[in-house]
């Protein structure tokens, strides 16, 4: 994890993330590389994950609460990388979904993200109300081309401290993010959390209109059986504004 001693950009709680990951060609991901990124491969696999979350406790600046922005849910579609200059994990976002346009405004124009706005709603029921850490059944879903569609897992397993060298730690230990900006060029931000527990997923499932949302690229490999599924417990996190790095 990255220490920074600048304001962040922006506070949250990131809590409760469904990652179900697929496996592609790299192929098909080279041409969304950003400049000064090489794709990272996990054991031989080239990965994307769908990562499902809620969004709370949103503040700019590390001080100033955003109303609009306070809780919600955010579904993504993101894919692997390093940078070469410094050898740092991160992320891409191919596209993430959101239900309030403030998201899209902030998310696009301060990180060069890819948003759209849609309706969204999730559902969260713990095996043990007394005590979570025993897992549940977590959902979340948006409205698309007028039909509701899912992302969801769910486990009996209880949370476990991420294992060094696993699937688990390669999905979720990345602490960086890249987007392409509008001139070609590339932004590299900072996020900061401490390391997350993850429960094993015992089942998992994902529905969504993938040509219209992701492209004709993603439908085959979205579309087959996923490679693996964890659900992450998540955390306080801070997002810093990016630098060019390329």
């Amino acid at each position: 994890m990255p220490s920074r001693r600048r304001t962040p950009f922006l506070t949250a709680c990131w809590r409760n993330l469904v990652m179900v990951n697929y496996e592609v060609e790299p192929a098909i991901l080279r041409p969304l590389v950003p400049k000064g990124t090489d794709l990272e491969i996990f054991h031989g696999a080239c990965l994307v994950s769908v990562v499902g979350f809620m969004f709370d406790s949103t503040s700019l600046l590390g001080r100033i609460p955003v109303p609009l922005l306070k809780s919600f849910e955010e579904v993504n579609l993101r894919f692997y990388v390093r940078s070469r200059d410094r050898n740092r994990r991160g992320v891409v976002f191919i596209r993430e979904l959101a239900p309030s346009r403030p998201v899209k405004w902030v998310a696009g124009g301060v990180f060069h993200e890819n948003y759209r706005c849609v309706p969204m709603r999730h559902r969260i029921t713990w095996n043990d109300a007394c005590r979570p850490q025993q897992g549940g059944q977590f959902g979340y879903e948006w409205r698309h081309n007028g039909q509701w569609w899912r992302l969801a897992a769910n486990t009996k397993w209880p949370l476990a401290d991420l294992e060094a060298g696993s699937l688990a730690e390669f999905v979720v230990e990345h602490y960086f993010g890249y987007s392409m900006r509008r001139d070609g060029g590339t932004l590299e931000y900072a996020v900061e959390h401490p390391r997350w527990r993850v429960w094993q997923a015992e089942s998992c499932s994902f529905e969504a209109d993938v040509e219209s949302l992701y492209g004709e690229r993603f439908v085959r490999p979205l579309s087959s059986a996923p490679h693996s599924a964890l659900i992450a417990e998540g955390s306080a996190v801070a997002v810093y504004r990016g630098a060019r790095i390329a």
